[in-house]
């Protein structure tokens, strides 16, 4: 790929190394958004008004985090992929599988592990990001750090 332009400090390498696991974290969080979706308008049960009013916020956050990721590679100098097919071709993480109406505490149990997975994905760019780049390294951390808030809040509704 080639950058538009340089970071001051970053050479193109690293940039482009960057890039390339920030891209990864952005079509996993435009993913979030539209599973979590799904599962606000397929769950049903007990506690569905507070889960189903609990998961709107964290779709805005999701989509706010993904915005804040994209705008770190066109920063770096490259062009974040937005688009549907992106998800698919980056994707190292499992499928949100469950489909259809279902309750509230098991759409809770596929959520907590799908988070489990992208939390989990997200430490391993963190890592990986430290080496690179710190500025894109503390992005994804303050993303986690939602993230698991929210893995809380499903899980204590779980208990």
């Amino acid at each position: 790929m080639a950058l538009t332009f340089m970071v001051p400090g970053l050479d193109e390498a690293t940039s482009e190394k960057a890039i390339g696991i920030l891209q990864s974290r952005l079509s996993q969080e435009q993913e979030t958004a539209l599973v979590l979706k799904h599962v606000h308008w397929n769950l049903t049960g007990p506690n569905f008004i507070a889960v189903h009013e609990m998961i709107d916020p964290q779709v805005d956050v999701v989509l706010a985090q993904a915005d804040e990721t994209a705008e770190r590679i066109a920063t770096l100098g490259g062009s974040p992929d937005g688009r549907a097919d992106a998800i698919t071709r980056v994707r190292t993480w499992s499928k949100f599988l469950l489909e259809g109406r279902a309750g509230t505490e098991e759409y809770l149990k596929a959520l907590d592990a799908y988070y489990s997975e992208f939390i989990k994905a997200d430490r391993t760019a963190i890592a990986e990001l430290d080496e690179l780049d710190v500025i894109s390294s503390n992005i994804v951390q303050d993303h986690v750090q939602e993230l698991e808030k929210f893995q809380w809040f499903m899980r204590s509704h779980l208990v």
